[in-house]
């Protein structure tokens, strides 16, 4: 799954191992000199920053297109073990650049605008390494939609989530795929049909984000979160990630079953035995965080 989707990235480039920004190919707005997007890696863990505040980071075209490659590019280095998802600026994403969306781009400007977001919103799923949201201010429409696709999400007290596109005539259908599968459907649609935002806290207590935090600890907290990830075995958590979204489309009895044959698959890696030798024998494993087999 990861190389197919490494064949449609753009730009790819290899990543040092600073926490600097990395250079390569930046994609620009055509009003801001600053880059959309800014990447850094370090200790496998990599910051994708969305970059515009002065635009309330919103999804267009080009940070849609700028957010692709910085979740593609290496994804499939051992070196990647957790991807951050933040931004600058009090809003993390206000979602669809309106603009963008007038009669003046016509339909298949806007058709390539939606495609693009649903291939984004699907990357972040179908990656082998987990995602984590780390969000701060505002999260509404697409923006929303993106903490609802990650796997994980950090919020701020302060921060808060909502779906207004139905106050400009714009239903948020898009942002409901996402949202739908992360909250009850009835609070779901709630948020679809009045546009009002919910608070972090009913955030958390609906499923949409995994912690609150406050403001000043929310780098901590997302950090100690990543540097678990960072702990286990590479090939594991791409396994385990990949039978969990299958599981989540699948009825009770499917889900079973795909999970029992996961489970065994899991058992014949190198590395799944070699954490169950390393808990008999009460060590710490040393993972070889290559996907090679045990046994047949």
């Amino acid at each position: 799954m990861a190389r197919s989707l490494l064949c449609r990235a753009v730009g790819v480039f290899r990543l040092s191992g600073t926490s600097t920004p990395l250079t390569g190919t930046r994609f620009y707005s055509p009003t801001e000199p600053e880059p959309l997007t800014v990447r850094q890696q370090s200790n496998g863990i990599r910051r994708i920053i969305l970059n515009n505040p002065k635009k309330r980071n919103a999804l267009s075209l080009s940070m849609l297109e700028s957010l692709r490659e910085n979740i593609l590019t290496d994804v499939d280095s051992d070196d990647l073990r957790v991807v951050i998802i933040s931004a600058r600026g009090p809003v993390f994403s206000s979602g669809h650049d309106l603009k963008e969306l007038t009669s003046a781009q016509g339909r298949e400007y806007h058709t390539k605008v939606f495609h693009t977001c649903a291939e984004v919103m699907t990357l972040i799923q179908d990656i082998p390494v987990p995602v984590i949201a780390m969000v701060d201010g505002v999260a509404t429409a697409a923006g929303c939609q993106l903490v609802a696709s990650c796997d994980v999400a950090v919020a701020t007290e302060k921060s808060t989530f909502a779906t207004p596109g139905v106050n400009v005539g714009l239903f948020c259908s898009t942002p409901a795929v996402a949202i739908g599968r992360a909250v009850p459907r009835k609070v779901a649609m709630e948020m679809l049909l009045t546009g009002a935002p919910i608070s972090a806290h009913d955030a958390l207590l609906h499923g949409l984000i995994s912690k609150v935090v406050p403001e000043e600890r929310l780098e901590e907290e997302t950090l100690a979160i990543a540097q678990r990830v960072c702990q286990a075995s590479r090939p594991v958590v791409a396994l385990g990630k990949a039978t969990f979204q299958r599981q989540m489309a699948q009825g009770r009895d499917a889900a079973y079953a795909t999970a029992s044959k996961v489970m065994v698959d899991n058992l014949a890696l190198r590395d799944g035995q070699e954490g169950i030798r390393a808990f008999i024998e009460k060590r710490k494993p040393v993972w070889s965080n290559k996907a090679e087999k045990a046994h047949d």
